[in-house]
C-alpha cells in the first residue's frame, strides 16, 4: 500500500467522523483486499492527523477481546485503538446525541499502570504487579460505517469505532478485587440491559493489557504508566437514544454513569 492510498483512505474515515455521516466500509468497494497490517497503517495516519490538529491521546482501548469472537473471526490477537481528549465525558455528565452517528455503549474495566510495561512475553501477573489501580468505565463506540457493518480491517482503520469514554472516580487496588469474577450490570433508565463478568475479556481483563503490551512491542513501543487503558467490552454493546440515563455497576470496583440528550 503506497502513501497516496493510505492518505486517501485515512481522509475517507476521518472526514466522516467530523461530518457525523455514515459511510460504506472500505472493503466494500474502495479497497476490498485491505489487510490487518494495512489497516493499522491507516489508523496510524489517522492518529497522526488528530495529533496535528492539537488533540491529545488519553490512552489506548482494546477491542475484539472475546476469545469466542476472535475464534469466529479467525484472528489470534484482539485489536487496539486510541481514546483522545475530545472524546472524554465526565462521570454523571451529559452527551448530545447530535454529536454522534449511531452511538452504542459498553461497560469496561479501566487500568492505570504505576510503571511502564514493555513486551514481549508480558503476563497477567506482570500487569497486575505494574497496575496502580483499576476503575469502572463506559466506552461510547460510534462506528462510522453504515449499520455497524464492517470487517476487522475496516474497524481497525476506523480507530476501532472510538468516540467516547466515561471514567468512574472509584479507584481500586487490583489486589483487592478478583477481576475475572467481577459482576457487571449495564442499565438504561433503571432497566438492566446487559449482564457480564470480568472473565468476558480474554478470561481476565489484565490479559487484555498484557496482549496490548506484547502487540505494540513488535513496533518497539511500550505501555506507558499513568495512561488509562480500556480493556474491552464486558457485555454486548447497547444502542443509545435521546433521554437515556446510562449506568454501569462493577461489583467490588464501583459505578459510573451519564445522561443522553438530543
Amino acid at each position: 500500500m503506497n502513501h497516496h492510498l493510505i492518505a486517501e483512505l485515512t481522509e475517507y474515515v476521518h472526514n466522516t467522523e467530523k461530518d457525523k455521516k455514515e459511510i460504506e466500509k472500505i472493503t466494500a468497494q474502495l479497497y476490498p483486499t485491505l489487510t490487518i497490517e494495512e489497516a493499522y497503517m491507516i489508523q496510524e495516519e489517522l492518529i497522526k492527523q488528530k495529533l496535528e490538529q492539537g488533540y491529545k491521546i488519553v490512552g489506548p482501548k482494546m477491542g475484539i477481546t472475546s476469545e469466542a469472537k476472535m475464534k469466529q473471526m479467525n484472528v489470534k490477537d484482539p485489536i487496539y485503538g486510541y481514546i483522545f481528549d475530545y472524546m472524554i465525558v465526565e462521570d454523571g455528565d451529559f452527551i448530545s446525541l447530535s454529536d454522534y452517528i449511531h452511538p452504542k455503549v459498553e461497560p469496561e474495566i479501566g487500568f492505570v499502570l504505576g510503571k511502564d510495561l514493555e513486551g514481549p512475553n508480558i503476563t497477567v501477573q506482570d500487569v497486575l504487579d505494574a497496575t496502580e489501580y483499576v476503575f469502572p468505565a463506559i466506552e461510547i463506540i460510534d462506528s462510522r460505517y453504515e449499520n455497524f457493518n464492517f470487517t476487522l480491517p475496516d474497524v481497525i482503520a476506523d480507530n476501532t469505532s472510538a468516540r467516547g469514554a466515561v471514567f468512574g472516580t472509584n479507584l481500586r487496588n487490583p489486589e483487592d478485587v478478583a477481576l475475572d469474577m467481577v459482576g457487571v450490570t449495564l442499565s438504561i433508565n433503571g432497566k438492566v440491559q446487559a449482564l457480564g463478568a470480568g472473565a468476558a475479556v480474554l478470561g481476565h481483563p489484565a490479559n487484555s493489557v498484557a496482549r496490548y503490551a506484547n502487540m505494540i512491542s513488535r513496533k518497539g513501543q511500550k505501555v506507558k504508566a499513568g495512561q488509562p487503558i480500556l480493556t474491552g467490552g464486558l457485555t454486548e454493546a447497547i444502542r443509545l437514544s435521546a433521554g437515556d440515563f446510562v449506568q454501569v455497576k462493577l461489583g467490588g470496583i464501583g459505578e459510573v454513569s451519564f445522561f443522553v440528550k438530543k
